[in-house]
């Protein structure tokens, strides 16, 4: 291969079409899916004939050294076929149709995905909102099949590698991009050899001098330590030997992004940091895996907090390894990771190892879909996050970069299943992550069996089961000052608005059915005849509304008015009728506690609205059709309409013994305040029918409110008195509605 082509490439390897075939032959036996493959890859070469790179090679180049990643992941033939087409329609007149037909349906679906993506020409926006739009299209594929995603990643991959033809502007957008969205999906996918190969090359552009830094203090440790490390492999290697535990050892060494990370975001010295250079121990079996750390940690002494046990809690990308670190023999620290093949296969491909292509198996891109789903519990998280159609894009991303790259807490629900969580999350992240409906319904939470407060911190490995009733009333606004992840929070603030829409809702509908009986009585119709007439179908269909509430809202909004409907009904307006027999007292069945001099049988009420008792001072309103109302003097109920005003009086001898009373009590909040005002009652006697208390967090203060019965305002007066000699009351009032 000449130097040429090696420069063309980026300085790797420009691989033929024979090379691939080296590469998927060994576990691709079916020679229609050997011939599909080749039929591709000369389909693309004809239709991409004549088009050019920016590096300079025939387009055709690229497409094979995508297969060749693919490949190299073992995937099935579908997949390699479409990793030669995924461009062919974008980049040539090939319809979709006739890929249908050449190719089969599952091929085009994956074309057909690619080629939308492709569309959105990525990193060549300046807006955040159409970058995050477009970020949020790539997942969205992903979810709908993973296939299409670790195409992507190869492409990625190879145009990482060439970059150096692009202008800066382009290196750095690409770069950007790669590290902030391709990177963390190959990451959570395990496919750590795509995943770290992009994070390095993106940071080669992005920051060129400190790349370089790095990689001579890698170049340097690693020259220096190459004895120390054989060393350490010969001993680790005899001791296992002398154990029959059968074993390869490799050597690893730290990735230069992983290494910039340390030292340039969480401010590590280079020589401080100890896993720069590694070995690992590859075995047949978890039990070789523990029988090895043991003999290690005999032989070497570890250093203290640095074990970490992958096996028996697997990171959410399913990598499973044991990890310690020791002081070898020369006085150097490494790290050791101990894992079985299968492990060290996952380790490297990720998902790719763990589904790889393997023929006479009724192959299923659905089932490997729904597995998919079922094993990376993170990747059935992205697919409802995905399906979220009120989240906008950049929440979106947002969410997904917090609540699913950023999770490395790892809870189990009572029946053993794992989720994944952010740091700093609580009960509340836990139940919205399990399903909406678990955490709209929570009311409390157990922790390892123990019941705990919603605002708890979860740690790794904590079993959480939530409490939930059907009775609850749902998240509050507190909730989101204790959430840590996006996913609860918008969850929340979505029922919080609901709620607030429907109280809203309510509140209007209740007021503009009173403008409503208001006009309907002025008209000397009563409410009963008002809700008939309201509720046929004639007027609502008229005002083009399903139900009479609806019709309330309407009037609220004064859209109609209360009068346009009475004026559509021809209602007209009917005389005041208000009859007084002869003169004298009421009859002493009378039970009233009020008397209107000179009125014979007259319906006498007390206000509901400011619950006048004897010794107010009153005045009574003529209504229509239902008598007298009693109201305190002072009432702004009555004081838009004078005219319909009367003289009434307490009579001496009332047969009611104690009369209703709304209150309200101002306190400064602490504990027992509720316990206290009720002990006040009860001491002295006062019956209390209704009684609720609201916290103010902002100010530190609680108000009460309360109906208490009292017989006079006397009674009343020394109830305030008594109140206003709890502690920490310091106000109390009559309440008018």
């Amino acid at each position: 291969m000449s130097e040429k082509q090696l420069l063309v490439n980026g300085g790797y390897p420009l691989h033929t079409f024979e090379d691939l075939e080296e590469l998927f032959y060994p576990y691709i036996n079916n020679k229609e899916s050997r011939e599909l493959i080749e039929k591709a890859y000369q389909f693309a070469k004809k239709h991409h004939e004549g088009q050019k790179r920016k590096s300079g090679e025939d387009y055709i180049h690229h497409l094979l050294e995508v297969c060749y990643i693919l490949a190299s992941l073992q995937v099935g033939p579908e997949t390699i076929v479409a990793g030669f087409l995924h461009d062919v329609v974008e980049d040539t007149n090939v319809p979709l149709e006739e890929i249908n037909h050449l190719f089969g349906e599952d091929v085009c679906k994956i074309v057909d995905s690619l080629t939308r993506l492709q569309r959105m020409k990525l990193s060549h926006r300046e807006d955040d909102d159409f970058e995050a739009e477009d970020h949020r299209k790539i997942f969205l594929g992903m979810a709908r099949d993973v296939r299409v995603i670790i195409i992507k990643l190869a492409d990625r991959l190879h145009n990482m590698r060439t970059l150096a033809a692009l202008a800066p502007h382009r290196q750095q957008a690409l770069s950007n991009e790669t590290l902030n969205v391709f990177a963390p999906i190959a990451h959570r996918l395990g496919i750590n050899t795509i995943k770290s190969e992009l994070e390095d090359l993106s940071l080669k552009y992005l920051e060129p001098d400190k790349y370089e830094t790095i990689s001579n203090l890698l170049d340097k440790k690693t020259r220096h330590r190459t004895k120390s490390l054989d060393t350490l492999k010969k001993r680790v290697a005899g001791i296992l030997l002398e154990n029959n535990i059968p074993f390869q050892i490799e050597s690893r060494v730290k990735s230069i992004y992983s290494l910039y990370k340390k030292i340039y975001l969480k401010g590590y010295n280079f020589d401080d940091i100890f896993d720069v250079l590694a070995i690992r121990v590859v075995t047949e079996n978890e039990l070789n895996c523990y029988e090895t750390l043991g003999i290690i940690h005999a032989t070497f002494k570890p250093i203290p907090g640095r074990f970490k046990d992958f096996i028996a809690v697997p990171k959410a990308n399913m990598y499973q390894s044991l990890h310690t670190a020791i002081v070898s023999g020369d006085g150097n620290i490494y790290e050791i990771q101990i894992r079985t093949k299968q492990m060290n296969e996952i380790a490297e491909t990720g998902i790719a190892a763990h589904w790889r292509y393997k023929e006479g198996t009724n192959y299923s891109s659905k089932e490997e879909q729904k597995q998919i789903e079922e094993k990376l519990h993170w990747f059935r998280d992205l697919v409802n996050l995905s399906n979220e159609e009120d989240l906008g894009a950049k929440e979106y991303m947002e969410s997904l970069a917090k609540d699913i790259f950023e999770a490395n807490v790892y809870v189990f629900t009572p029946k053993g299943k794992v989720i994944d969580l952010p740091q700093g999350s609580t009960p509340i992240d836990f139940a919205y992550r399990v399903h909406t409906k678990v955490g709209e319904s929570a009311i409390g939470a157990l922790v390892n069996g123990s019941l705990v407060s919603l605002s708890t911190i979860l740690k790794t490995g904590d079993v959480v089961e939530i409490r939930t009733s059907s009775s609850s009333k749902g998240p509050n606004e507190g909730w989101l000052k204790i959430v840590n992840t996006n996913l609860a929070r918008s969850n929340i603030k979505k029922f919080l608005a609901k709620k607030t829409a429907a109280l809203l809702k309510d509140e209007r509908v209740a007021k503009g059915r009173q403008s409503a009986l208001d006009a309907f009585k002025d008209r000397g119709v009563n409410e009963e005849e008002m809700m008939e007439l309201l509720s046929s179908h004639k007027v609502l269909n008229h005002y083009n509304v399903k139900e009479v509430d609806d019709l309330f809202l309407a009037m609220f909004n004064k859209n109609p008015t209360p009068a346009a409907v009475i004026n559509y009904l021809r209602i007209k307006r009917k005389p005041i009728v208000f009859k007084l027999d002869k003169p004298g007292p009421t009859k002493s069945e009378d039970k009233s506690a009020v008397y209107v001099k000179g009125a014979g049988k007259v319906a006498i009420n007390l206000g509901t609205c400011c619950t006048p008792i004897p010794g107010d001072d009153i005045v009574g309103f003529v209504t229509r059709g239902k008598g007298i109302t009693v109201h305190r003097v002072n009432c702004p109920n009555i004081a838009q309409d004078k005219a319909r005003l009367i003289d009434v009086f307490w009579k001496e001898d009332n047969l009611l013994e104690t009369y209703p009373v709304d209150i309200k009590i101002e306190s400064a909040d602490r504990p027992n305040l509720l316990i206290d005002i009720m002990s006040a009652f009860s001491a002295h006697k006062v019956s209390v029918s209704t009684i609720t208390a609201k916290l103010h967090p902002q100010t530190f203060k609680t108000t009460i409110s309360a109906t208490i019965f009292v017989s006079d305002a006397k009674r009343l007066l020394d109830i305030f008195n008594i109140l206003l000699n709890v502690n920490s009351v310091y106000e109390v009032t009559r309440v008018i509605h």
